[in-house]
């Protein structure tokens, strides 16, 4: 089952209107855009801890994009959750939303927006970030979270990809990006090393690469493949102990298929 709380469901209704009033008022001048994505993969990963063990997990997602702004809706579906008391069973564990803008300016491409984490497993949470990036050789991408609601603390990735055109209906994505927690209070994530001390170290890094084909103009099929790992000892260790993962794996390699359709 999907669950909304009462905050992001409060946000989801004030987010529809808005997009729908903004529509409707310059209905003639731009149309909005949207996808809708169906991933497939053996794994769920997010910033080194994996939420899954042996399973496949369903992704789907819905961006709906105007002048810049967008709202996305992301949710996990785990067919096989693991359990502590050894019970199987289908499972929606997460639903995301996202808010955000994109503009560019004097050379740059900047981004901003707010998360919403609707977890089945844990308290719900909440984070804005910022984001800065440079169209140039390898992309380089700079992006800032900020967690304030159930787990205080600073994110920051630095990411760097680049596409090769293999065909004019194929092409190869090469992506890199490194992770750096800095968490506000031991009792979120706690340093290893003094647990009494907030971790504040490299925690994950992730290694990708996809295989976008063009089936239509409104249809992609990519194959996809991961390798996420711990970027320090302290994160091993963090990662390897948490029991907020289903795996406790510092390393992990998954992979999968997703297919998007744009209208």
């Amino acid at each position: 089952m999907i669950r909304f709380s009462k905050k992001m469901t409060t946000t989801l209704l004030c987010t529809t209107l808005t997009l729908t009033a903004a529509t409707w008022a310059t209905a003639e001048e731009e149309k909005p855009t949207a996808d809708l994505t169906m991933g497939f993969y053996s794994q769920y990963v997010w910033r080194g801890w994996t939420f899954s063990d042996e399973s496949l997990v369903i992704q789907p997602s819905m961006t709906v994009s105007y002048k810049g702004f967008a709202a996305n809706l992301w949710g996990n579906l785990d067919t096989k959750e693991y359990d502590a008391t050894a019970s199987e069973t289908n499972n929606w564990n997460e639903t995301d939303l996202t808010l955000s803008y994109d503009w560019s300016m004097l050379g740059l491409d900047f981004g901003a927006g707010y998360i919403y984490y609707a977890l089945d497993n844990s308290d719900d949470s909440q984070e804005i970030y910022v984001a800065l990036s440079k169209e140039m050789l390898l992309t380089p991408t700079l992006t800032i979270y900020r967690d304030y609601d159930s787990f205080p603390g600073w994110y920051i990735t630095a990411a760097i990809g680049h596409s090769f055109t293999l065909s004019e209906a194929i092409s190869l994505d090469l992506g890199a990006k490194a992770g750096y927690l800095m968490a506000d209070e031991e009792t979120t994530y706690a340093d290893p090393s003094d647990p009494s001390d907030p971790f504040r170290n490299f925690l994950d890094g992730v290694l990708s690469v996809a295989l976008p084909v063009t089936i239509t103009d409104q249809v992609t099929i990519t194959p996809e493949a991961f390798y996420s790992f711990a970027l320090s000892s302290d994160s091993e260790d963090m990662l390897a102990a948490d029991n907020r993962a289903y795996d406790n794996d510092e390393t992990t390699f998954y992979g999968g298929v997703s297919a998007t359709f744009a209208f």
